[in-house]
């Protein structure tokens, strides 16, 4: 059985942390809230950095064993994260499967994948070094993240 998760339309921005939530579970898709910037708290994420962590995460999440199963990975319109909407996958395998998306985005110093004119829309707002540096500020965060972790947080907390 999964656990009972806060709806999106009930979570309250003013409590959130950084970390990875369940946003939504419709049928057999669960969609992650990425969150890497506490909202209306301080910087957010640039579009840069932003639209760099989406080429290289894309390009690593396609190649593993169940790639298949990704549906969608893209940024919040408030720059704060990202929402990874998944199929017929467990949350312990989303959850690793983001550490390590990360992991690899923090180590990552080859050309950025599916950046030229020909395959991306916007191929000079890309910044490598800076999305390197968001991914191994988040990895800090997420690090120790489990199931019992994807919950929103709540005013009883």
């Amino acid at each position: 059985g999964r656990m009972k998760t806060t709806p999106r339309s009930e979570m309250n921005h003013n409590l959130l942390k950084k970390g990875i939530y369940i946003a939504a579970i419709d049928d057999d898709i669960t969609t992650y809230d990425i969150r890497m910037k506490e909202p209306n708290r301080g910087d957010c994420l640039t579009n840069s950095a932003i639209h760099t962590i989406e080429h290289i995460f894309k390009a690593y999440v396609r190649g593993t064993e169940f790639g298949d199963s990704i549906l969608y990975f893209g940024p919040t319109g408030s720059r704060t994260g990202f929402s990874l909407l998944t199929r017929r996958l467990t949350d312990n395998y989303s959850l690793k499967l983001i550490k390590d998306a990360f992991g690899y985005i923090a180590g990552y110093w080859e050309k950025i994948p599916c950046a030229s004119p020909e395959e991306c829309g916007n191929c000079l707002e890309h910044n490598l070094p800076q999305a390197k540096e968001e991914a191994k500020e988040f990895l800090k965060v997420i690090e120790n993240w489990t199931k019992e972790d994807l919950d929103y947080p709540t005013i009883e907390e």
